[in-house]
Order: structure tokens, then sequence, then C-alpha cells
């Protein structure tokens, strides 16, 4: 399951989506940064997960303005 969990990161990723994402320490879930036109949208994509339709995980969305990003992030700024 880990694997169909990593392919569908990858599509994420490849897709401009997520901008990062990572375990937690200790590990006992991850960290995702994505953004989308939405919530709902967010919402949807994580629904999707191989982790979440097997009933291992669930996410919690975390909504936030970013003001401040570094310079490679600043087509993000107020978007995240």
């Amino acid at each position: 399951m880990r694997e169909e969990h990593v392919v569908w990161l990858d599509e994420q990723d490849r897709q401009g989506v997520f901008l990062a994402s990572g375990r937690r320490n200790p590990r006992d879930g991850g960290v995702i940064i994505a953004v989308a036109e939405d919530r709902a949208r967010i919402e949807e994509i994580t629904a999707k997960d191989p982790f979440v339709t097997a009933g291992v995980c669930a996410y919690r969305v975390t909504e936030f303005t970013a003001p401040k990003t570094a310079p490679a992030l600043d087509a993000y700024r107020e978007t995240l």
C-alpha cells in the first residue's frame, strides 16, 4: 500500500498541487504543503490517497495565509 501512496504523492507533485511532503517525527503521520483553488479541491484530492481509501489514515486540512515566503515561493505568497 505504501507504494501506491508514493505513486499518488508523486502525481500530486507533478500536477503542482503538493509543494512539499514528508513524514513527521516521531513517525506518526505526515505533513503536506499543498496549493489549490480552494479547500474543497484539497479535500477531494486527499480523499483519493490510497491510505485514506484503505482506512489507514485521515487528513486534517489546515488553511493558512503566508504573507512572507522565501523568494522561491513568491508565486504562492498569500495563496498557501
